[in-house]
């Protein structure tokens, strides 16, 4: 399995990227690359698909240290200070077209959040005083601008200059309300990142209390799911089931204590991240293997989308780590056999964006917005680090 992780990461997925998403004539990353493998210049540039690329190519560097990988990682830390920074007042734009004319100068605190994820781990691997810098700055600014003193937890979104904006969502797609499930996911995500390169007081108690809103407000405690959407008093607006949220939860959540070093924090959110992961077992997966995205109500979203699928192969093996139970490890082979067989594109690279109910490709973007090597990449560089400790 080892073996097959390193491949897919190197010869697949980075070299994918590498050969065909940036554009050395024009000193960027092409925004859009569809299904059939056509190319769209003037496609806008997300920040989270830009905070994506720095991080995993930042990553990838720390175990393969090529030339390539940290041209990309570079290029994507260049484009999101010249194009992204916001100069006047901090953070960084939602998107911005090729040449860096911004679009939507919305400050949305899970973007915020992946510049924060995707700058530590920059500074772990370049040892660059100045990201780890910004990175500071940037926690200073979502603490300023996002966190809740009185309900806890953090809002979704500010207009450019940080005031209160109309519209919170962080896609058409999501409800219009003040906090999520999903922002608060990735803030836990980055601050963990950051706390491994920056022992600050202040960020150990706020990834403390970010454990403790999963623990006491997200997580339901008789179905052990994540509620998706919340009013700002943590009101529940939403009964979607998202598995694929579910078990990547389960083990960020694990890496989050972990990294904190509480040992009674731990051995809590080991045992709610088993409840996860069991739930998820039984209610989330096809036969084949594959993990459905979500479930809203009875109505059962019939597709399997590349993203819960990655996430799938970490967070059963993390299961069966904290446990030794072998149906745990099962699964994890099960989803990386699932990926192999279904979902890894062997003519073109990269993943496909996903299959049908009925196990055929579904013709969307290979590259994206949203599509970019962070999930895929992660789950690979996971395992390697998890296969070589065991």
């Amino acid at each position: 399995m080892k073996k097959q992780f390193e491949n897919d990461l190197t010869d697949n997925i980075l070299s994918y990227w590498v050969n065909n998403v940036y554009d050395p004539e024009r000193k960027t990353f092409f925004g859009r690359i569809d299904f059939f493998e056509n190319k769209y210049p003037a496609a806008f540039l997300s920040a989270v698909f830009t905070t994506r690329i720095m991080w995993t190519f930042s990553a990838a560097h720390r175990f393969y240290p090529k030339p390539d990988y940290k041209r990309m990682a570079d290029e994507a830390f260049r484009i999101l200070m010249e194009s992204f920074w916001d100069k006047e007042n901090g953070g960084i734009y939602w998107s911005v077209k090729p040449d860096g004319t911004p679009v939507d100068g919305k400050k949305q605190f899970y973007a915020e959040a992946f510049f924060i994820y995707a700058l530590s781990e920059y500074y772990m691997a370049f040892n660059d005083e100045k990201a780890l810098e910004i990175a500071e700055t940037m926690f200073g600014l979502m603490e300023k601008y996002a966190y809740d003193p009185k309900n806890g937890g953090y809002i979704e979104a500010c207009t450019a200059d940080w005031q209160e904006t109309d519209d919170q969502r962080l896609s058409p797609k999501d409800m219009d309300v003040k906090k999520s499930m999903n922002s608060h996911l990735h803030i836990l995500e980055a601050y963990t990142n950051l706390y491994r390169a920056w022992k600050d007081e202040k960020l150990k108690n706020q990834l403390e209390h970010l454990i403790r809103i999963f623990l006491d407000k997200i997580i339901n405690p008789k179905t052990y799911h994540f509620h998706l959407f919340f009013e700002n008093d943590w009101d529940v607006r939403s009964e979607i089931d998202s598995y694929g949220h579910d078990i990547e939860g389960s083990w960020l959540l694990c890496e989050a204590a972990e990294v904190l070093g509480n040992k009674e924090l731990l051995e809590e959110v080991e045992h709610i991240a088993l409840k996860m992961a069991d739930v998820t077992l039984e209610e989330g997966l096809h036969k084949s293997g594959g993990m459905y995205y979500e479930k809203d109500g009875d109505h059962l979203k019939d597709q399997f989308d590349w993203w819960p699928q990655a996430e799938s192969v970490v967070g059963f093996y993390n299961a069966w780590q904290l446990t030794g139970e072998k149906k745990y490890l099962k699964q994890a082979e099960k989803s990386w056999k699932f990926i192999r067989q279904y979902i890894i594109d062997k003519e073109d690279g990269e993943w496909y964006a996903a299959v049908s109910g009925d196990l055929k490709v579904v013709k969307a973007d290979k590259v994206n917005g949203w599509k970019a090597p962070y999930h895929n990449g992660r789950m690979c560089m996971e395992m390697l680090r998890r296969l070589e400790k065991s």
